[in-house]
């Protein structure tokens, strides 16, 4: 069968393992710069998932697609460095505050400027853990989607054959294609970055990351377009922009605040199976487990 094109929706996201109090704005809006930046780690599952295609089955191409600032770019860097063959970098600030619903559709609106056959993307974000935007692109480009995918098993004419992960165990679905697949945690993780692949596109900027270069990078973005990380913004695509960033998001964050568990109350066990006893139907009791 002739290659793929591979769209993979792949997120900068703020690491949400070291939240402090200058985590939210005043606005209900994650303050993004007062948290380090990592790429989103089940779309890096979902980007290996893109990659094994790729290597079975021949002219296949993978291409990342990202809405975020500037430095968003560096998540297609990453992927670049995996094996991944460009990206689209969605930027504007018309796209700010964006909840699920309006990252979505922006999604879907430049997802339409591109030809693609599968389109991949993680489960969820840890910044938010709703699991909506995957499914809410499908809906609206009209394909179907799998989801909770934990191996995408073959793809055929039209069609790929999906392993998806469910509570108490695995159910294997075909699938026709266009599609969109979530990929869980529990796939296999991404291959680490090629030695190769990042000493030729080290220096790949997206447009916005161009406007403090010096001329000689000018020179030699020019003469290895390779380079060039396509950026677009809210006039590159076509779209409602009342439906974009926070006029476009029904969600509102209420407020944030940090949960620290401490222990008031303490006790000793001995040895004996008889004090494990008691302890388990104390737990019972006072229904912390059951």
């Amino acid at each position: 069968m002739k290659g793929l094109k591979i769209v993979v929706l792949a997120k900068q996201v703020p690491d949400t393992r070291n939240v402090g109090k200058d985590a939210m704005k005043s606005d209900g809006t994650v303050n993004r710069a007062a948290l380090p930046a990592i790429f989103n780690p089940e779309d890096l599952n979902a980007l290996e998932q893109a990659l094994r295609l790729k290597d079975n089955n021949e002219g296949t191409t993978v291409k990342l697609l990202t809405m975020g600032p500037d430095r968003a770019a560096e998540v297609i860097r990453e992927g670049l460095y995996r094996g991944a063959d460009g990206g689209f970098l969605l930027s504007d600030r018309a796209f700010a505050g964006s909840d699920t619903l309006a990252t979505s559709y922006a999604l879907s609106c430049a997802i339409k400027k591109t030809e693609f056959d599968v389109i991949i993307c993680g489960r969820q974000a840890i910044d938010g853990d709703t699991a909506q935007v995957g499914p809410q692109v499908a809906e609206k480009l009209g394909i179907p989607q799998v989801t909770y995918a934990e191996e995408i098993l073959k793809v055929e004419k039209n069609k790929v054959t999906i392993k998806r992960r469910l509570e108490r165990g695995f159910e294997v679905v075909v699938c026709p294609t266009p599609c969109v697949i979530t990929v869980n945690a529990s796939a296999p993780e991404c291959r680490p970055r090629n030695a190769r692949f990042v000493m030729k596109y080290k220096h790949a900027k997206a447009d916005s990351e161009m406007q403090n270069v010096s001329e000689d990078y000018i020179s030699l973005a020019n003469a290895r377009p390779y380079l060039k990380i396509s950026e677009w913004n809210v006039n590159d695509i076509v779209c409602d922009q009342e439906e974009l960033g926070l006029s476009g998001s029904p969600t509102k964050v209420k407020a944030i605040e940090n949960v620290v568990f401490q222990a008031k109350e303490s006790k000793k066990l001995g040895t004996g199976d008889d004090e494990m006893d008691e302890l388990i139907k104390d737990l019972f009791a006072n229904h912390t487990i059951g």
